[in-house]
């Protein structure tokens, strides 16, 4: 098997892309969806003190205080922006210890095929062979792949139009909201005023990226 062409960088910025084996649906369901964004904060910590699944099975008051120890420690990378759709997510994380993201895509997705597999009594991987990685390289490129992320439910039309500000599986409501549990909101924002000006800049974007679309589907035999 070939290798992976893109090298990871601590301080780098990555978009970070799988889908469902043979494009098969990966969440069917509110409860997937909310697991899996879980286990996305879960495991980007250095040190959790156990699988997500056993941490689950402890009682209230104990869940409470190692997660509150967990918040403290530190990060193998950051969140920036993610969506979640049907059958693929997209992220867009910086690295921030040595082979982070590659430790944490392995835990994220090991993790969340454990939950899927036993919960709909299936065996085998859920998702498509090794995660794609593409660099980003300046702030132009970070700013439009935060845009190209988080509009890609409505342009997918995953979502209609009207109920596209209230997609739950996005941070993109974080960015309006102006705060964040999971994602760092500080450098998109550092290019914007207000919450408002950034969701203007990807709104504004949303009919083109309709249009790209339609003629992207046409084209795909």
């Amino acid at each position: 098997m070939p290798g992976r062409k893109v090298v990871f960088a601590n301080g780098e910025y990555y978009h970070i892309f799988n889908r469902g084996i043979a494009k098969q649906p990966t969440f069917l369901n509110k409860r997937d969806y909310e697991r899996f964004l879980l286990t996305l904060n879960y495991y980007r910590f250095k040190s959790p003190p156990v699988r997500l699944s056993r941490f689950l099975q402890f009682p209230k008051d104990e869940k409470q205080k190692l997660f509150e120890k967990l918040m403290l420690e530190e990060k193998i990378v950051e969140i920036t922006c993610f969506t979640l759709m049907q059958n693929h997510f997209h992220l867009l994380l910086k690295q921030l210890r040595e082979k982070g993201i590659s430790t944490y895509l392995n835990k994220l997705t090991n993790s969340y095929t454990r939950y899927f597999n036993v919960k709909r009594k299936r065996v085998g991987d859920l998702f498509q062979g090794v995660f794609k990685a593409v660099h980003i390289e300046d702030d132009e490129q970070l700013l439009h792949l935060s845009r190209y992320i988080h509009i890609n439910p409505l342009v997918s039309y995953v979502v209609e139009e009207t109920k596209f500000l209230n997609y739950e599986w996005s941070s993109f409501l974080d960015y309006i909201k102006g705060e964040s549990e999971i994602v760092d909101l500080k450098i998109i924002m550092s290019f914007f005023k207000t919450p408002d000006d950034y969701k203007k800049f990807v709104l504004d974007h949303a009919d083109y990226a309709k249009r790209l679309e339609k003629i992207r589907h046409l084209t795909i035999e």
